[in-house]
C-alpha cells in the first residue's frame, strides 16, 4: 500500500520565501564545494575532493594528505547539507513540503524559517532524540 502524502497548507508567499532561502543555500553550498572539489558528472549532489599538489618533497606529501583529509570531511558535510536542500526543494515541487515525515502533521512555520530543510516537527524530533 502506498502512503499518500498530504498537501501543505502554507501560503504561496511563505512557500516562495522558503524556495528563495533553499535556492540561495543550494548556490552557497555548491560554491563552497567548488572551491576544493569537483562535481561528479551526472549527479546532483556528489562531489569528489581534489587532491592538492604542493610538490614532491616529503613535507609536501604530508601537507597534501592533511589537506585532503580535511577537505574530504568538509566535502561530506557539505554534500549532506546539499542533499537535504535538494530533497526540500523536491518536496516543495511535489506539494509535500512542511509535513512531518513521522506524524504527517504540518511543521511550524517558525521552525521551517529557522531550518528550511526540516522534515520533522519539533515534537517528533524531540522524541527521536529523546529530549522530551
Amino acid at each position: 500500500m502506498t502512503k499518500v502524502q498530504p498537501t501543505t497548507t502554507y501560503s504561496a508567499q511563505f512557500l516562495d520565501e522558503i524556495r528563495i532561502l533553499l535556492e540561495a543555500e543550494k548556490v552557497r553550498l555548491e560554491g563552497e564545494l567548488s572551491k576544493f572539489a569537483t562535481k561528479v558528472p551526472g549527479t546532483t549532489a556528489n562531489y569528489e575532493a581534489d587532491f592538492p599538489e604542493f610538490g614532491d618533497e616529503e613535507d609536501d606529501n604530508v601537507h597534501e594528505m592533511e589537506k585532503y583529509v580535511v577537505d574530504k570531511s568538509l566535502e561530506e558535510t557539505l554534500e549532506s547539507s546539499l542533499r537535504d536542500v535538494i530533497k526540500s526543494l523536491k518536496r516543495l515541487d511535489e506539494g509535500a513540503y512542511g509535513i512531518c515525515k513521522y506524524c504527517d502533521q504540518p511543521i511550524d512555520e517558525k521552525r521551517l524559517l529557522a531550518r528550511p530543510t526540516s522534515s520533522s516537527c519539533v515534537s517528533c524530533k524531540k522524541t527521536l532524540t529523546q529530549e522530551a
